[in-house]
């Protein structure tokens, strides 16, 4: 396991659609263990193999306790809108809001190799489809509504607090 670069926009990695993963071997468990080192060590929530400059379709992101680990992801179902904040680790000090459903299915597989489906909501599903699109080379900068100041961001960071 290591801790990577995070790589910083305008890296043409992250502007690019990543390659499907063909055999699932200890090169990607090694990438897998990567990405969450790397993640943890950037308190990311979230993060997918372009930013650690890698052109394969592999992303993880963390639900509560559990981290979803996803090889080849594919969106089989969304629905909803909500427009909320969202950060990336590739675009460090860079905060705005960002129109995404509310609900996402996925279908991947894990580390195994098992083919799984999984459905999720609210930040949950932003967090999931965050990193499905850094797979596909879309930035979240491209779906921002708005950027939010530095005083914006910490007065909604005290609306939270207080609730």
């Amino acid at each position: 396991m290591a801790i990577k670069e995070v790589v910083k926009n305008p890296a043409k990695i992250l502007s690019k659609k990543t390659k499907e993963i063909e055999v699932i071997d200890e090169n990607i468990i090694q990438l897998l263990d990567d990405l969450y080192d790397t993640m943890v060590e950037n308190d990311g929530v979230g993060i997918a193999a372009p930013q650690i400059n890698v052109d394969l379709r592999v992303a993880i992101v963390e639900l509560g306790e559990d981290i979803l680990e996803m090889i080849n992801p594919i969106v089989l179902e969304t629905r909803g809108e909500e427009e909320d904040v969202e950060g990336c680790l590739s675009f460090p000090d860079l905060f705005g809001m960002v129109k995404r459903p509310t609900y996402v299915k996925i279908e991947a597989s894990d580390r195994e190799g098992r083919i799984y489906e999984l459905e999720a909501e609210d930040f949950e599903a932003r967090c999931i489809l965050h990193e499905i699109d850094h797979l596909d080379g879309v930035l979240f900068d491209s779906k921002m509504t708005r950027v939010l100041t530095e005083e914006e961001l910490e007065e909604l960071y005290a609306d939270v607090e207080e609730e």
